[in-house]
């Protein structure tokens, strides 16, 4: 059975609100494996439930499955329940229990419920106005369809919109709190899952590592009859009506196509269509847009994909498929996967600089407003560069500017003198705190640099202390 790790802040003040004995109305939402449910069930262990999972199937099977909820917290020892003959009356039944005593009412997969029954949230919104208030009713709402909860449950369109009483919008682990899942391993290990999964508390646990990633990599991810390798197709068709669109776009990305051009290209259909499904894997949590730190969203726009899980698995599992159908990925895995893993790892490693920026470093020279990369002409070479970190200050001219190598070897000088000369292009700020993050470690040389205080220097380690 998986542990429960992570998300103290979620339970802390989810069990305020449950202590202070008021009417509650939470909207709980974010992407699919994210640990919602599971955030709840441990919320709820201690605390009278009723769980309603909705179905995605009809009306009246949701109604069998609630009155069934209801009914088996009511007498626990029924063998079977009889049914509600209305939503009404099953919710009438839920203002009584609630008047009674303090009970945790939680509706997971909301959305399904609402395709089920449209009707469903101004239900709700009325039983809420005219009688929930005046109860000790703890209401959870959650969904896994992000554009859903946010136009239809949190959205001003929405019957429930000035009902919540509070959202949490889960997202997934960082790299620091990935790492909590395998304390034993090393950080390059940590880092490596952290990329694999990028931070879905399902799917570390269902990579399962125990001594290697290698070894959990061939049993549970490059092969056939694993979860894993299953988990993006299963979820495309779950989620999307033509998952064969969509397939096209993602592994284009997956190879480098990251401007729209390039991506209609790959794919072959026109502009409007790609846009159209590229807002719905956006929607997803799948795809992001991405614009250089600074500048206003435009011709410099660009597509990544967010999700790392789906960009291990569209980086090495389609160029290898013939080895892992034959069952020959283990003799080729050193030389097909294995040696590619840093240069997959650049990104990541990017990511999780930013987040010690942000969340992790004390004492920062600058009181950051944002974080993220910078990419344009450098006027004096004539030639595109990329700046990996660009912190910007919450005011005045001081930027923080950041190298990020995620290879074995040590970085020297030279690199120091690059990111100057690209501060240099980026021109934004009147004074540059560099910032040099490396796997490899660092030359005599730059490290001399730092005791100058030329620059601040950061290793793979330093990330996880």
């Amino acid at each position: 059975m998986s542990r429960f790790y992570c998300r103290k802040e979620e339970l802390r003040k989810l069990n305020k609100r449950y202590a202070d004995g008021k009417f509650e109305c939470i909207v709980i939402y974010g992407r699919r494996r994210v640990g919602k449910t599971a955030l709840i069930n441990e919320f709820c262990k201690d605390k009278p439930t009723i769980f309603f999972s909705a179905l995605n199937t009809t009306e009246k099977e949701n109604l069998e499955a609630l009155s069934k909820s209801i009914m088996s917290f009511e007498r626990p020892d029924m063998e079977s329940a009889p049914e509600f003959r209305s939503y009404d009356a099953a919710l009438d039944e839920l203002t009584i229990l609630s008047k009674e005593k303090r009970i945790v009412f939680v509706i997971d997969e909301y959305p399904y419920l609402a395709k089920a029954k449209p009707a469903i949230s101004a239900m709700l919104q009325h039983i809420i106005d005219h009688k929930w208030t005046e109860t000790r009713m703890y209401l959870i709402l959650c969904g896994s369809s992000m554009s859903f909860m946010e136009s239809q449950v949190l959205g001003k369109e929405s019957p429930l919109y000035g009902r919540r009483t509070g959202q949490f919008k889960i997202k997934p682990l960082d790299y620091k709190e990935t790492s909590v899942f395998h304390p034993d391993l090393s950080v390059e290990d940590n880092s490596l899952i952290y990329g694999i999964t990028g931070g879905v508390p399902h799917y570390i646990n269902k990579l399962d590592v125990k001594d290697s990633v290698d070894e959990a990599l061939l049993s549970n991810f490059f092969d056939r009859s694993s979860y894993l390798y299953e988990e993006p197709g299963n979820l495309l068709k779950q989620e999307l009506r033509e998952p064969a669109v969509y397939n096209a776009i993602i592994k284009a990305i997956a190879e480098g196509a990251s401007r729209m051009n390039d991506i209609k290209t790959k794919v072959g259909e026109e502009n409007s269509v790609v846009s159209k499904y590229l807002k719905t894997l956006m929607e997803l949590g799948i795809v992001k847009k991405e614009t250089p730190i600074s500048e206003k969203a435009g011709k410099k726009t660009i597509y990544l994909l967010a999700d790392n899980f789906f960009r291990f698995w569209y980086r090495f599992v389609p160029a290898n498929m013939s080895a892992i159908d034959s069952g020959r990925i283990a003799k080729i895995y050193p030389h097909a996967v294995k040696q590619y893993l840093p240069d997959y790892m650049g990104l990541i490693f990017e990511k999780m600089c930013r987040d010690y920026l942000l969340y992790y470093s004390d004492n920062l020279p600058v009181e950051l407003s944002e974080i993220g990369q910078w990419w344009g002409t450098d006027p004096n070479k004539k030639m595109q560069i990329q700046i990996d970190i660009v912190g910007t200050p919450v005011e005045g001219r001081n930027y923080i500017i950041g190298s990020c190598k995620y290879r074995n070897e040590k970085i020297g000088v030279d690199e120091l003198e690059l990111i100057r000369e690209y501060a240099a292009a980026f021109g934004k700020g009147s004074t540059y705190h560099y910032y040099i993050f490396s796997k490899g470690g660092f030359t005599d040389g730059l490290l001399q640099a730092e005791e100058r205080g030329e620059v601040h220097l950061i290793t793979l380690g330093d990330l996880y202390k």
